[in-house]
């Protein structure tokens, strides 16, 4: 069980984590500064970031393609980084998480 989270900056395979992907998500939608990698929060903290992100989600049916350009342009910035960082550290997206 986490105690508090690492930060997306120390997360597992530069964040490709279920908290990794909540915290971009949170950048694309403007709920937190590019600068907050959110090291030290607890679960609860997470958990409440979850919500807002999921009712801005919930706003474009949960389709990165049905955001705005504005958000669209963000969200693939996030992700193509996100991805880059993933790779550097030894992710591969065909592994599964019992491979």
């Amino acid at each position: 069980m986490m105690d508090n989270y690492v930060g997306i900056e120390n997360d597992l395979f530069g964040g490709m984590t279920d908290q990794g992907r909540i915290i971009r998500d949170a950048w694309v939608f403007g709920i937190l500064p590019e600068s907050q990698g959110c090291a030290g929060w607890t679960l609860g903290q997470i958990q409440e970031l979850y919500e807002k992100v999921y009712a801005e989600w919930e706003k474009h049916g949960h389709i990165p393609s049905r955001l705005p350009e504005d958000l669209r342009v963000r969200y693939v910035r996030f992700y193509e980084q996100a991805v880059k960082r993933a790779r550097e550290h030894g992710w591969d997206p065909e592994l599964g998480e019992d491979d």
